[in-house]
């Protein structure tokens, strides 16, 4: 590594954060100058579409030798915003983090502390959550279940502050998967992983930007995409309904000899119907997400594109983009 490469980078995705982010860099400046280490924050918009690139720009121009931005030109997601960050991120040791201030800037130093250690990942686990209700006991159910039917033992999956060592982010550059669950892979391919308790706040201003519906989304890819266990158990499931079907229909044809036909038990006959209706429509929409995983992953486009990355000419030159980004000022590449 070079001279000007910094010892901690701090990678932050953004996305219509207008609201939180003078908060977030009155904080964590402040937090980091504290640490009395050389770093980076390298800044991820994720196509916001209120005035968060532009709160980022004036910061850079404030703080050009440790700020970095790199612009999105459209909306990507989270974890594309956070990919990549990583591999913009020059320094040893990096932390990652969201820009709501749920968790507070000051414990990038005990995470920091621990990678300087010889961890390579350092998960969290937030204490006395201040999400609601619904979300705890989601999170509660999801992280019981992933821990059934896959390999990733991850206490408290929805933090995003974390720590990873270079080895940590250099195999997770080189993982080409379009749907990443980046903690999940950090967990695999790390080799002294370490957890601590970390202080959880109420989101600083703004508003959360995943639904109910994203939050079940983001853990029906994280079950897909790490465990084959969902289609085998749906397979057992069949197996098991086409053999009392079977066994139903011997006992209906012998009671018809026996007894003779009958009207009754017409609803209930329906009411089974419809039940192994429902387990292979179920079957399909699980077979269907498989599938449709195979199909992102094998049209091979880009995860994300770079419109510009803002950052000091006295820095480094970044890692390849995936494509070439305009030029706007200031070392713009």
């Amino acid at each position: 590594m070079s001279a000007t490469t910094p010892t901690l980078s701090v990678v932050i995705p953004v996305y219509n954060e207008e609201a939180v982010l003078p908060a977030l860099f009155a904080r964590l400046y402040p937090a980091l100058d504290a640490l009395n280490t050389s770093y980076e924050i390298v800044f991820v918009n994720d196509g916001s579409k209120d005035r968060s690139a532009a709160l980022l720009r004036q910061q850079f121009e404030r703080r050009p030798l440790e700020t970095r931005v790199v612009l999105f030109h459209a909306n990507f997601g989270q974890h594309s915003a956070v990919m990549a960050g990583l591999s913009y991120a020059r320094g040893p040791h990096v932390i990652t983090m969201d820009a709501d201030l749920q968790n507070p800037p000051e414990e990038a130093g005990r995470i920091l502390k621990l990678l300087e250690e010889g961890y390579d990942y350092v998960g969290t686990v937030r204490q006395q959550r201040q999400d609601v209700w619904w979300r705890r006991a989601l999170s509660r159910a999801i992280n019981r279940l992933r821990e059934m039917i896959t390999p990733i033992r991850i206490t408290d999956q929805g933090c995003m502050m974390r720590g990873y060592g270079r080895n940590v982010v250099t195999a997770l550059n080189q993982t080409h998967e379009i749907n990443t669950f980046i903690p999940a892979l950090a967990s695999l391919y790390a080799m002294k992983p370490v957890e601590i308790p970390i202080a959880h706040e109420e989101r600083a201003a703004g508003e959360s930007k995943y639904s109910l519906y994203s939050l079940v989304r983001l853990n029906f890819d994280l079950v897909t995409g790490f465990s084959l266990v969902p289609l085998q158990l749906f397979s057992m499931i069949g197996m098991a309904v086409s053999i009392l079907s079977a066994v139903l229909v011997v006992v209906l044809f012998i009671r018809r000899l026996i007894v003779g036909p009958e009207a009754e038990g017409l609803f209930t006959l329906f009411g089974i119907v419809f039940f192994l209706i429902g387990i292979a429509l179920f079957g399909i929409g699980l077979l269907g997400e498989y599938v449709g995983r195979m199909y992102l992953q094998v049209r091979a486009r880009p995860r994300y594109i770079v419109q510009a990355v803002l950052e000091s000419t006295a820095s480094a030159a970044p890692p390849a983009l995936v494509h070439e980004p305009v030029r706007l000022g200031v070392q713009v590449r």
